[in-house]
C-alpha cells in the first residue's frame, strides 16, 4: 500500500513539474525566438498565397485530436493530388517511404518552406499548442490518425508501440528528433517513442531538451 502511495505521488510531482516546464520554458522561447517568428511569418505571406498558420488534425493523449500549429512550408491545393498527376514516379517513392519525400525532390514546399522546415522553424508555432496544454515540450511525434491507422496496416508488429504512443501528450521534441528525426523508419520512430514514455522521468526530459539544439544544427 504504502510503496503504491509513493508511485503515486511520484507520478503526480512529475506530472505537476514537467506542465511547469512546458508553460514557462513555451513562454521564454516564444519571447526569444519573437523576432524570427514575424520575420518568417512576414516571408511566408509575401512568397507565396495563402495563409501564414497551417493548422491540421493531430492524435492527442488518450487518442484526442487536436490542432496543431506550424508555419506553412507548402503551396495551397490538394498537394497529395499534385503528386498523383503530375508526379507519378514520385507519388510511389512517397508512398513507398512511409509518406515522406526529401525536401530538395518535393515540388509541394516552397522556397521559404524548404528553410524553416530544415531548422525545424516552422515547428515553433507549436509553442501555443503547448501553453494551450494539447502538447508538451518533450514527447512522442504528433501523429495523424490516418497515419497510425496506416502504420499499424503496414507494420502490424508496432501496434503495441502505437497503443503507447496514444496514451501521451505529443512533444515537440524527442528521442525521435535526437535520434536521427526523419531518417528513422517508423518502426524505429515508435519504438523510441514507445520507450520514452514508459521510462519517462525529469533526468530524461531535461537530457533531450539539452540535445534539441545540437540535434537541430546539425542539420544546418
Amino acid at each position: 500500500m504504502a510503496a503504491k502511495l509513493f508511485l503515486r505521488q511520484r507520478i503526480f510531482i512529475f506530472k505537476v513539474t514537467k506542465r511547469l516546464i512546458d508553460i514557462f520554458g513555451s513562454i521564454i522561447l516564444l519571447i526569444i525566438f519573437s523576432p524570427i517568428l514575424i520575420v518568417v511569418a512576414i516571408l511566408i505571406k509575401i512568397s507565396s498565397p495563402g495563409p501564414v498558420i497551417f493548422k491540421q488534425h493531430r492524435v492527442g493523449v488518450n487518442s484526442r485530436p487536436f490542432l496543431m500549429y506550424k508555419f506553412r512550408s507548402m503551396y495551397i491545393g490538394d498537394n497529395d493530388l499534385l503528386l498523383r498527376t503530375k508526379y507519378p514516379e514520385l507519388w510511389d517513392k512517397y508512398k513507398r517511404s512511409d509518406w515522406k519525400l526529401p525536401m530538395d525532390e518535393d515540388p509541394r514546399i516552397t522556397p521559404i518552406g524548404k528553410f524553416i522546415r530544415s531548422t525545424s522553424i516552422d515547428e515553433m508555432p507549436q509553442f501555443f499548442n503547448v501553453l494551450r496544454g494539447e502538447m508538451s515540450l518533450v514527447g512522442p511525434r504528433a501523429y495523424r490518425e490516418e497515419e497510425l491507422q496506416e502504420y499499424a496496416r503496414k507494420y502490424p508488429h508496432t501496434q503495441k508501440d502505437i497503443d503507447i504512443i496514444r496514451t501521451a501528450k505529443p512533444g515537440l521534441t524527442g528521442l525521435w528528433q535526437t535520434s536521427g528525426r526523419n531518417d528513422l523508419s517508423f518502426e524505429k520512430r515508435a519504438h523510441l517513442d514507445a520507450n520514452y514514455i514508459k521510462n519517462r522521468s525529469l533526468r530524461q526530459e531535461l537530457l533531450i531538451i539539452l540535445k534539441t539544439p545540437p540535434a537541430m544544427l546539425s542539420r544546418w
